[in-house]
């Protein structure tokens, strides 16, 4: 029961921590919108600033200098702040009082729709966020989630001037969006290094929390980890985490080191009570920069593709693997007609390195990835049936819909077999049953225990085995023969395809 309590409450955080920091804060309606200017452009180049504040190297002798250190970084960053205001025009309809008897007596003369024509009006909701100017000629950098779908964007800069902006670019991927302002006189923020920052830092985040009236609020913690994933904000994800207060009104502020960088984009917050609990998720200013330049000079992202989808390598794995230990990353399906196939990668394959950098995890390996641009050439190191092999792949360009695993979620009744789960073989019927193609393999989970080791590694109804211990199954009477000789305790590894994407699966019967 404790287990099952903890279980829910973690649930329960990561949940929340997709309620973003600045999620648009809608209220105050109206009936009008102004109009946008769209005179701004594409640059050919941004024009990052260049001079470096020397702010680290600041001598500390007593409290006042500690203190005065801070004001200074405050001071330097804060006037790179602006708040982000949205309108979004959306659809409110009224009901007429002789609808709830059904059908509405004015459309029998005048034929309109339930919800059209005068039972409807237009409305404007507006939203808050925060942003960072990052060129002087007007570029400021946010986060997608606070102009996304907006219909008018406009910001105050800290010397309080409210200035139209337009919407350059967004990659709904990493949550990052360029505004644009046209405008002198705007001071942009020094971009500083993210992959130098260490856990324990100091930084200090600065944004609008919860209204206008608390624009540019400045405060101050420590970076508490990185490379935070699976957090569930973002399809890329990288995160810094850091304890400085964020609060919604925070997304798209900068987060600055002691130099008065900028090191991140304030994204997240993870809270059971929707505020502050002392855990903020920022977007590193290195894959902020990089999509920031592609943005500008070409309006859209475009990322490296290999053509693999990757999973993270256990104990279990590495034991069914027969590694001495569980480090690298699996390749599963590899997508016919992909670089990766070109190159001569295959299933089963144990990425060691990636460019000369040892592969710790999937999600790093991803997001390295997808950083480079279309036609970059990179070395891989893999272990393949212990022998180690070195591949030379030239990514292409990453489709809009790329081969990732999918996950099925049809559980039925539960199975007293040992291995956890049932099985039949793949006939047509049960192929179309389980929407998935013909032929795909031999062998179909049809049922798994939930209080099995094979549901907790993952394994679903729906899913073609095709491997056991690394035995490919060409018929149900082999898998059988296989099955039978497995015993309580032992190691079962298996390959499953899933929707057309290869998955490894690890457990003890």
């Amino acid at each position: 029961m404790k287990k099952k309590k903890r279980l829910s409450m973690r649930s329960l955080l990561f949940v929340l921590a997709g309620i973003v920091a600045g999620g648009l804060v809608f209220a105050n309606i109206e009936f009008t919108i102004p109009g946008r200017d769209s005179a701004l452009s594409l640059s050919s180049k941004p024009n990052f600033a260049t001079a470096k504040n020397n702010f680290e190297n600041y001598p500390i002798q007593s409290l006042r200098d500690f203190n005065e250190a801070f004001v200074r970084i405050a001071e330097s960053a804060t006037p790179s702040v602006v708040t982000i205001f949205t309108e979004k025009t959306v659809n409110r309809r009224t009901i007429s009082p002789f609808e709830f008897f059904g059908r509405s007596p004015f459309e029998e003369f005048f034929g309109t729709p339930r919800g059209g024509g005068s039972n409807g009006r237009k409305e404007v909701q507006r939203g808050l966020g925060s942003g960072v100017i990052v060129t002087s000629d007007g570029y400021i950098l946010t986060n997608n989630h606070v102009i996304d779908k907006a219909d008018v964007v406009y910001v105050r800069t800290s010397d309080n001037r409210k200035l139209e902006a337009k919407v350059i670019g967004t990659d709904p991927k990493t949550d990052l969006a360029v505004i644009r302002v046209n405008a002198k006189g705007l001071k942009p923020i020094m971009i500083g290094d993210s992959e130098r920052l260490r856990v324990g830092e100091w930084v200090i985040a600065i944004g609008s929390p919860l209204g206008e009236s608390l624009a540019r609020t400045v405060t101050q913690g420590i970076v508490s980890a990185i490379g935070r994933s699976n957090v569930g904000l973002a399809d890329y994800e990288d995160f810094i985490q850091t304890d400085a207060a964020i609060n919604p009104g925070n997304s798209g502020g900068p987060l600055v080191n002691i130099n008065g960088e900028l090191v991140g984009i304030n994204t997240a917050i993870a809270s059971r009570t929707g505020g502050f609990e002392g855990i903020g998720f920022a977007v590193p200013s290195n894959m902020a920069q990089k999509v920031l330049t592609s943005l500008i000079t070409t309006g859209k992202v475009t990322r490296g593709y290999l053509g693999v989808s990757i999973q993270d390598i256990d104990e279990n794995i590495a034991k069914g693997l027969q590694l001495q230990n569980a480090q690298g990353v699996l390749v599963g399906t590899v997508v016919e007609g992909s670089p990766a196939a070109k190159a001569g990668i295959r299933t089963g394959d144990v990425i060691l390195e990636f460019n000369d950098k040892k592969s710790m995890s999937s999600v790093e390996l991803r997001n390295e990835i997808a950083v480079l641009s279309p036609g970059s050439v990179v070395k891989i190191r893999v272990l393949r049936d212990g022998e180690i092999r070195v591949f030379s792949v030239r990514l292409e360009e990453q489709p809009a819909l790329s081969a990732s695993a999918s996950s099925s979620t049809t559980e039925q009744q539960q199975s007293s077999e040992e291995l956890g789960f049932r099985s039949q073989a793949l006939t047509p019927q049960l192929a179309q049953q389980f929407q998935i193609q013909p032929g795909s393999g031999k062998v179909l989970v049809t049922a798994v225990n939930q209080s099995s080791n094979a549901f907790r590694a993952g394994l679903r109804a729906g899913d073609v085995i095709v491997s056991v211990n690394r035995q490919v199954l060409t018929s149900y009477a082999q898998y059988t023969a296989i099955v039978r000789k497995i015993k309580s305790g032992d190691l079962v590894f298996l390959l499953v395809d899933r929707r057309g994407s290869k998955v490894y699966f690890a457990f003890n019967v």
